[in-house]
């Protein structure tokens, strides 16, 4: 599969994502912090959605591991106006999204479950 058709085929599951209900921004971003693609606009603003969050989800892992649990299949911020979550995305990538306060959480989660699966087969395990 050449370097087209995989970007065309990540877009086209970034914005399968973004039609689930509630979700205002979606992104992909390498297990370092690194933009992939986002549906966020301004392109700085997505660079820091991601770095942040791949820098949170990193930190949950490593407090997790060093407690002797399980590396955690999602992180969860939640506040008044809405929640950010985030998931592994296969062993290179990692799927955020942010979502609306009155968004349904499970609906997220299984379209998040979902779409990781097929991000992780399009970019490789």
């Amino acid at each position: 599969m050449n370097e087209t058709s995989i970007i065309e085929l990540v877009e086209t599951i970034l914005t399968e994502i973004s039609t689930a209900g509630g979700i205002e921004a979606a992104a992909i971003a390498s297990r370092d912090g690194l933009l992939i693609l986002s549906t966020l606009s301004e392109q700085r603003l997505a660079e820091r959605f991601v770095a942040m969050s791949a820098t949170m989800i990193g930190a949950a892992e490593t407090a997790a591991t060093e407690l002797g649990m399980d590396i955690p299949d999602k992180i969860i911020i939640e506040s008044k106006n809405g929640k950010i979550i985030g998931m592994g995305a296969g062993p290179k990538a990692l799927l955020i999204v942010m979502t609306g306060s009155d968004a349904s959480l499970g609906l997220v989660l299984a379209e998040m479950i979902k779409v990781s699966e097929k991000i992780k087969n399009v970019l490789g395990e």
